[in-house]
């Protein structure tokens, strides 16, 4: 792709995210969620493979919708209550209307089904800014409108969220397959305390985006798409593939690593609100997605490579990936656990 138009696109996707992060008013938010959508377009047809063509469709329909509900429900509220106000959303029916809007926008259960479909039919890079990026401003509207929202509603996209997260992520061979469903489980523990503590939220949020960035980072690397050509990444960058096994269980959240934090500061969240069931449900779907995680470990530590393969076996070759940002998501990927008493602090 031309830079010119690449630099354009990526500048317009931080133009429609800081809009919808500026913005008081529905019109507002509704026009940078509609840039972002637009500007990503662009990048994930980039290839012009049929893979990527309809992933780009799929992913322009179920966009245009999730907007079209937004502009909807704003101008029905704005109709009743005479608002056009983000916090303001105060009918019930609008509010819930926008909520699932938002949720099918961003992928949350059981709204889900094109987001797997989608990062499969892309490239790893343009993935990661679908994973990443592409969530801050959705997520921004639900922690803004999740006070007006029935907290049932919350607790059942984020628990129906961890569930499918880690159940559709058990049989599955694809590495972005697995990474979707991954994002899917993450955004519901996100959404399950975007009421009581949206500081938590963000918190999850910051930890989602580093982890993600450096799994993808690292599979772009050793140029990894499906898990029978995780077992010879050894071959090619050793030190990676144990670092990469770190940065998947910090995914899982395991401690003494990064993804533990989240995870830790929410339950106990839960527990302190009296919703002790709710932490326990939520507690045990995350060894669901444990499990696959578990799974990509071993095929990349205990696993040695089958004599025949479809794939061209990758030997140790000089890489061109620059490693400066690699370098940085993994060491804040796997390294944070320790200010978490001051994170903690900070959010009393």
């Amino acid at each position: 792709m031309n830079p010119y138009v690449l630099s354009i696109l990526l500048m317009s996707l931080g133009l429609g995210t800081t809009l919808t992060f500026m913005s008081s008013h529905w019109l507002l938010a509704w026009m940078g969620l509609e840039i972002n959508t637009l500007a990503i377009i662009p990048l994930m047809a980039q290839k012009h493979h049929p893979r990527a063509v309809e992933a780009t469709t799929k992913y322009f329909l179920v966009q245009a919708t999730a907007a079209a509900m937004i502009l909807f429900a704003a101008s029905s509220n704005a109709w009743i209550c005479g608002q056009w106000d983000i916090n303001q959303m105060s009918h019930p029916i609008t509010s819930t209307i926008t909520m699932t809007a938002l949720a099918l926008k961003i992928g949350l259960a059981p709204l889900h089904l094109w987001l797997p479909e989608v990062l499969q039919g892309i490239t790893l890079t343009t993935g990661m800014i679908l994973s990443t990026w592409q969530k801050l401003a959705p997520l921004a509207l639900i922690i803004q409108t999740a006070n007006n929202t029935h907290p049932f509603l919350l607790t059942a996209l984020a628990l129906c969220s961890t569930l499918v997260g880690g159940w559709g992520g058990l049989n599955q061979t694809q590495l972005r397959k697995i990474l979707a469903y991954s994002s899917i489980a993450h955004l519901g523990w996100m959404i399950l305390v975007s009421q009581m503590a949206p500081q938590m939220t963000l918190i999850a949020l910051i930890t989602y985006i580093v982890m993600t960035t450096a799994a993808f980072l690292m599979l772009n690397n050793i140029n990894s798409t499906k898990i029978i050509t995780l077992a010879s990444a050894w071959t090619k960058a050793p030190t990676l593939t144990a670092l990469t096994c770190l940065v998947m269980l910090s995914l899982g959240g395991l401690p003494p690593l990064t993804g533990f934090m989240p995870k830790w500061l929410i339950i106990q969240e839960l527990a302190n609100q009296g919703l002790t069931p709710t932490a326990t449900i939520i507690a045990l779907t995350a060894l669901l997605s444990l499990y696959f995680y578990l799974r990509l470990t071993h095929a990349l530590t205990l696993t040695l490579s089958p004599q025949t393969t479809n794939t061209t076996t990758p030997w140790r070759t000089p890489t061109k990936h620059p490693t400066l940002a690699l370098s940085l998501f993994t060491i804040l990927a796997t390294c944070l656990l320790p200010i978490t008493p001051t994170v903690f602090t900070l959010l009393i």
